[in-house]
Parts: structure tokens; C-alpha cells; sequence
């Protein structure tokens, strides 16, 4: 017997006796995570990382269910011995499960107390804990908030997007965290659809490229570096092309269409090692992908060859209008292997507990779910480096990585009509119109701190009005009225104009003309007689109507995230604008759904159009 393996053996044998060591006082019986002090002991951690193989064997039924469940950081919040009793696998939080203070160094003694728990187990195995990074680490306050995936796919450039990827994995990373729930590699195909801006493109083959270069971005090519994080594709299969864009829809599409549509981004991820899969809230032609074995074991794990975990989403199980024993049984049994079940975790295990002794869930699947996700856990190296790296955390929002935002920013801009005003003379009288342009919020879009995201200073960064007066300089005589008023005095007018934050479902809209007040406001500028420059906040291209008539220019600047000064770079000529639409602009409503390639009246603009 080798004396690795030996150790290694050691190491299972202590684990079944180990003491768990604990120095949180009242605070740690308090059932507030604020304010736990645990510790593990050093000899716990200086033992060898088992063999996932070796492990397993030596799991009770009961530890391999808590190895497939995630739960949310809040649930658990009043319940944190839970961590340590079930042998939960992994923890999440959502969109608005987030501590107080909402700080770079408040999450990470966050993840140090929920992995201190999970170590102090039987078993001792480390949580992979996970979260929404979408646009950047941007539920945090003070990360630097990217832009929205629509942005990067009008940019364009794998190698700007994989740049991003690695700084938004640093980010995370310095909160501890390890898996981040993304990319989305979502191939949207109806504008009205509430997560049109997660989607880089409607076009398939500009999809698999970003989305390949993400998954390089965040887990490198040593997944074990402490800066690096699992990625995670999302959602398989078919989300962006639901019927009328409803969100959690149907997708009634032929299976040439989903595979030549909507695969291609899975094929590049899997090809670029991505480690786990999160399943789709949507159906497909009445079938929920969440318990589709033919697509989840079938084709994602046998015939694209498949070796890391599948995740559902959020209380998917719950949503499927089954009974709940019934989903529990048919999604394990198509391939799942992680159950994001943030609440009602205990629930999950029961449930699962008693399918597999009554045989409706065999030994083998539940063997083959864990030994996926211990696989992941050991290629993350969390046995070696548990706790965060701190000397991460203080790199969260620093000036270098604000300068790759304020790249992308720039790159992600697409002019779509320019009649002479363009660029900007720094000698001007520009009056900047529109609450949105001093508004972090609204320029940064949903999941920004919380998951609808909110309007005003809702983190650090740069507004487009500051960073309009940032780049025109000393002496400028650039003014700001929300209204509109004083137009008449000013050589040219800048307005900003476009959507209010949201996410998911909440944005689906059937209507996609520009709000009332903007409409209002536009209709005040262009009375002052004014050349005007409409600047359009969006996560999906909007009905224009008469403002590409009356405005002499108009700017696409999508969600452009906390680095306003992008903006105003192109806005300013010091950068060339170089985006190109990453979707077809359709002319009014009756077109929607429209795409490249459809038989139907001319669009607005093309794919692919943008200025210089």
C-alpha cells in the first residue's frame, strides 16, 4: 500500500471521530450567521484530499443526499447547524440573500463561517458555495459592475470577454466564493423576453465563441488557483426560444432548431471544460427540462460527453406543477445531480431519502450525482484552500479592474445614426437631459445588488454624467437638468433615455416603446431646436418610433454597468465606436419576433449593423 493512499485511509478513519472545535460563544447559538467566530482545527486541515472514489464509499445514504442539496445562505441563517448535521454539499445566495453590511469583507467572513460548519462535519467535506455573477461580482457593493451580456456580445471581442471573466472570477473569489452561476449562454429570440440582456446574441455561432471564452476567464487552466471559479452554463436548453419570449416558457421548436439554435453554446463551453450545467425553468414542446432525460443524460452527458454536475435552478422541482415526490424522482432520474432547493433543503433530503429505498431512485444514480460534484470540489482544490484568500478581497473594486470595465464599456456601444453631432466638442454648451444619466441604477440594470436591481446610487461608480464631465474637463460648460429645461441655451443636447432595472420574469413585456416621461422628454428637447444625441439604457433593442426621425443622433449604450465614463469616451470621439448589434432592431411591435434570416419586412437595422 502506497503511503498516499494510506494517508489517505487515515484521514477517512479520523474523519469519523474528529472533535469539532468551536469558538463562536453566544453568538455562534445566536441563529444569525453575523457574528459566528468558528473555527477548524489545524490538524483537520492539514489532512491529504481524500479520492472522491474513496470517499464516497465511506458516505452514508444520508450524506450523499446532503452532497447533492444547496440551500440558501438566509435559510440557513436561523439554521446553521444544518450545514454540519445534513453534510450539505453546497450553499448558495440569491439575488437578495446578501449580508449586512453589503461589503467586500462582510462576504467573505460570510463564506469562512459557512465553510468552517461544513468542515466540522463527519466527513468534513468543503461546501462549493455559489452565486450570480452575471454582470461582474455586482450584487456586491463596491465590485465593479460589468456590461450586461447584450454589451459584450455588441463588442464582440473573445478576448475583452474573457478579460472580463477573469476579473469578475478575482472578484468573486475574494468573497470566498467558488462557483459562479454563469455564463448564460442563452440564444435569445424574442426581444419581449425578461432576459433578453443575459443573452449575448440572437446569433448562435457569436453566442458559443463569448461563451467559451467566459468559461476560460473564470475557471483558467488550474480550476485549483485561488483566483479561479467553477463556471456553470445556463439554462439547458432552449430558454431564449419560448413561445412570445415568456419567460419559464414553453419553446415549441423542432429538435434540428434546438439543436442547430440553441446547443452550439453548450457544445463550445463543454469543449472549453466548463464544470457544471444548470437545467432550464422552460419546457420543451410541453416536456420541463428538468426532468428530460433524453436531453439531460441523453445528450448533454452522453452524447456531448459531459463529466461535470448538473444544477436545477431555483426551486425548480417545486415549480413544475408535479407532486413533489414524483419530480424529485423524475429529475434525479434524468440526469440532476444537484438540487437547488434554497428553503425547503430538509424537505428535499426526506423526500429523496425515501425514493431510493423504495427503489424508484437507484444506489447507482445518486452514487454517479456525488461523485460528480466531489470530482468538481477536488479539481477546485477546496480541500487545500478552504478559506478565502483575503489578499483578494482587497483587490474587489480597484482602479485596474474598473479599467477593464470602462474598456468594455466602450466597446460594447453601437451607434445607430450619427448626422454630423457626433463626436462631442469639448467647447460646447451640451446640456445632459434625463434622470437616467445620473442614475448607477438604471445604467446598470438588474441583479446590481439586488436581483431587480433599483434605481439611484445603489453602488460605488461612475454615473454617465460624471463621467461626461470627467472626460470633457476643467472648464467645461456642460450643465444637467432632469427635465429637459434650459435646451435652448445649449449648443447641443445628450439625453438619456430607456428602461428601469429588472430581472427574469418581471421583465417580460409585451410592449416595447419608450417609456412616457422619456417620450415627454424627448418631445421638450427637440422643441428647443437643438441637434440631440439620445442616449438608450436597454437590455434589448426598443421600438425607436419617431425619436431616429427627430434625434441627429442615437446611441445604443445597453446596461453599460458602474463605469459610466465608457460612455463618454465614445460619446467624446477619444475612443472609436466599434460595437456592432448583437441583435436585429426591429421597426415596431408587429415585427417581433424578428432574426437575421426571417422572412419578414425590413427591420429597422440589420444584425451586425453599427457605426464608426
Amino acid at each position: 500500500m502506497t503511503k498516499l493512499l494510506l494517508r489517505r485511509r487515515q484521514w477517512l478513519k479520523a474523519s469519523l471521530h474528529a472533535p469539532v472545535m468551536w469558538s463562536g460563544g453566544a453568538a455562534a447559538l445566536s441563529g444569525c450567521l453575523t457574528g459566528w467566530k468558528p473555527s477548524v482545527s489545524k490538524e483537520r486541515l492539514s489532512r491529504p484530499a481524500p479520492r472522491p472514489e474513496e470517499l464516497l464509499a465511506a458516505m452514508t445514504l444520508d450524506e450523499k443526499l446532503g452532497q447533492m442539496t444547496q440551500a440558501d445562505v438566509k435559510a440557513l441563517r436561523m439554521h446553521e447547524n444544518d450545514i454540519a448535521e445534513l453534510g450539505l454539499g453546497s450553499v448558495l445566495n440569491g439575488g437578495d440573500s446578501l449580508p449586512r453590511p453589503n461589503t467586500p469583507e462582510a462576504w467573505a467572513d460570510q463564506y469562512d463561517k459557512v465553510q468552517s460548519r461544513a468542515l466540522n462535519s463527519r466527513l468534513g467535506i468543503p461546501l462549493i458555495v455559489g452565486t450570480d455573477a452575471v454582470h461582474g461580482h455586482a450584487l456586491v457593493k463596491g465590485a465593479v459592475a460589468f456590461p450586461h451580456n447584450i454589451g459584450l456580445g455588441a463588442a464582440g471581442d473573445a478576448a475583452l470577454v474573457q478579460e472580463v471573466a477573469r476579473i469578475t472570477a478575482k472578484e468573486v473569489a475574494g468573497t470566498g466564493i467558488d462557483w459562479i452561476f454563469g455564463p448564460c449562454v442563452a440564444v435569445a429570440r424574442d426581444e419581449r423576453w425578461g432576459r433578453t440582456y443575459e443573452s449575448y446574441s440572437e446569433d448562435s455561432a457569436l453566442v458559443a465563441k463569448l461563451g467559451a471564452a467566459v468559461v476560460k476567464g473564470f475557471q483558467t487552466d488550474d480550476l485549483s488557483a485561488s483566483s479561479s471559479v467553477l463556471a456553470c452554463a445556463k439554462h439547458f436548453l432552449g430558454d431564449g426560444g419560448t413561445t412570445a419570449g415568456v419567460d419559464q416558457g414553453n419553446a415549441q421548436v423542432s429538435e434540428e432548431e434546438l439543436r442547430r439554435v440553441h446547443l452550439p453554446g453548450y457544445i463550445e463551453a463543454i469543449k472549453a471544460g466548463v464544470g457544471s450545467v444548470m437545467i432550464s425553468y422552460s419546457k420543451w414542446n410541453d416536456v420541463p427540462m428538468h426532468i428530460n432525460a433524453d436531453l439531460i443524460t441523453g445528450l448533454l452527458k452522453g452524447e456531448l460527453g459531459f463529466t461535470g454536475f448538473v444544477v436545477t435552478d431555483w426551486e425548480a422541482i417545486d415549480r413544475m406543477g408535479l407532486p413533489y415526490d414524483k419530480a424529485v424522482a423524475l429529475s434525479l432520474n434524468a440526469g440532476v445531480d444537484m438540487v437547488m432547493a434554497p428553503n425547503r433543503y430538509r424537505r428535499f433530503i426526506e423526500v429523496a431519502r425515501a425514493l431510493v429505498k423504495a427503489k424508484q431512485v437507484p444506489v447507482s444514480r445518486i452514487d454517479d450525482a456525488v461523485l460528480r460534484i466531489l470530482r468538481q470540489k477536488q479539481a477546485l482544490g477546496l480541500w487545500q484552500r478552504p478559506m478565502v484568500d483575503r489578499s483578494l478581497t482587497r483587490e474587489v473594486g480597484s482602479a485596474a479592474h474598473r479599467a477593464v470595465g470602462r474598456r468594455a464599456v466602450q466597446a460594447s456601444l453601437v451607434v445607430l445614426k450619427n448626422e454630423g453631432v457626433l463626436p462631442l466638442k469639448r467647447q460646447a454648451r451640451i446640456l445632459v437631459a434625463g434622470r437616467k444619466a445620473d442614475d448607477l441604477g438604471a445604467q446598470c440594470g438588474g441583479w446590481t445588488v439586488s436581483w431587480q436591481g433599483r434605481k439611484g446610487a445603489v453602488t460605488t461608480g461612475t454615473s454617465i454624467l460624471a463621467g461626461l464631465q470627467q472626460v470633457a474637463g476643467a472648464g467645461n460648460k456642460l450643465t444637467f437638468s432632469v427635465d429637459g429645461e434650459g435646451g435652448e441655451q445649449a449648443d447641443v443636447v445628450v439625453a438619456v433615455v430607456g428602461e428601469e432595472p429588472y430581472a427574469e420574469g418581471r421583465g417580460d413585456r409585451k410592449n416595447l416603446s419608450l417609456r412616457k416621461d422619456d417620450r415627454a422628454l424627448l418631445d421638450r428637447l427637440r422643441q428647443s431646436g437643438k441637434p440631440m444625441v439620445v442616449v438608450l439604457l436597454s437590455g434589448r433593442p426598443l421600438i425607436l418610433d419617431e425619436v431616429i426621425q427627430h434625434a441627429q443622433a442615437v446611441v445604443a449604450a445597453w446596461l453599460p454597468g458602474t463605469e459610466g465614463a465608457g460612455v463618454a469616451d465614445v460619446l467624446f470621439g477619444d475612443v472609436a465606436a466599434t460595437g456592432k448589434l448583437p441583435f436585429t432592431w426591429p421597426a415596431n411591435m408587429n415585427q417581433i419576433p424578428i432574426n437575421a434570416g426571417d422572412a419578414k419586412s425590413e427591420p429597422l437595422f440589420p444584425l451586425g449593423f453599427g457605426l464608426a
